[in-house]
């Protein structure tokens, strides 16, 4: 890396916020997000190597958008969360619950428990405890306080 670039990237982190949204309004020629600190260092840091050494390459850009539409145009994700988090069909999910082991089996449509279908991991785990909870997190497939 060129050592003029590397010393304005390293002297990044030493500057105040003021003069970082200054160097920001002069490389970007816009007004600066009202983030903090640590996301300007950031961003400002890629700015002056994409000015320095260029951008992404033609190809990169033209596969990041052909992600970004298959993404978009996924007929199974209804905005009800990401279908990668379902685990595998066939899966069986296992969970002690009053002393009761309980198995709960993946299937492509739902999830079966004790012969009965259900149309989520959460209406699963209901039928099992008598209470609400959220499936994935009732199954050990998500830790309490996160979201993957």
């Amino acid at each position: 890396m060129n050592t003029s670039v590397l010393a304005q990237v390293a002297a990044l982190e030493g500057m105040e916020t003021a003069a970082l949204k200054k160097m920001w309004r002069d490389l970007f020629d816009a007004e600066p997000p009202p983030y903090n600190k640590r996301f300007l260092v950031n961003r400002l840091s890629y700015r002056l190597q994409e000015l320095a050494f260029g951008g992404l390459s033609k190809e990169t850009v033209e596969r990041l958008e052909a992600m970004a539409e298959d993404g978009a145009s996924d007929k199974r994700n209804k905005g009800r969360g990401r279908v990668a988090d379902r685990p595998v069909v066939g899966t069986r999910l296992v969970r002690e619950w009053d002393g009761v082991e309980h198995h709960v089996t993946v299937q492509a449509d739902g999830f079966e428990w004790q012969g009965k279908k259900y149309k989520s991991l959460s209406a699963a785990a209901r039928a099992i405890t008598g209470t609400r909870w959220n499936g994935p997190l009732f199954f050990g497939l998500r830790n309490h306080g996160s979201r993957k």
